[in-house]
């Protein structure tokens, strides 16, 4: 086996391209604390930082109201949002919370 040492600038570009997925345990709301998700519900969509868990609700950091996703592939896959009102601290109920999804990227922090 040979290992390769590249800068973390390098890392940084290159770690979405790589193709082995990763392996999370989610056995519990409080695994999600400390991750990036794309939340959709009932009636919206939010990305954002999981900093906590407040009885029915998450606790979201860096959050963006996400107004118009575009396709869903591309926004999963290459962060590819068409219109994004960043908002800050959100609190997201978890009883409206239809499906959720890893966040792989970096949060928008650009109204678009």
């Amino acid at each position: 086996m040979r290992t390769i040492q590249i800068s973390d600038e390098c890392f940084e570009k290159l770690k979405d391209q790589l193709t082995e997925e990763e392996k999370t345990d989610y056995s519990g709301l409080n695994d999600l604390v400390g991750k990036k998700f794309f939340f959709r519900t009932v009636t919206y969509h939010l990305v954002g930082l999981v900093t906590k868990i407040m009885g029915n609700f998450l606790i979201l950091e860096n959050a963006s109201w996400i107004a118009d996703s575009g396709r869903f592939m591309q926004a999963l896959k290459n962060a590819e949002l068409k219109e994004v009102e960043p908002c800050g601290v959100a609190f997201i109920n978890l009883e409206t919370v239809t499906d959720f999804f890893p966040w792989k990227h970096e949060l928008p922090t650009l109204q678009k």
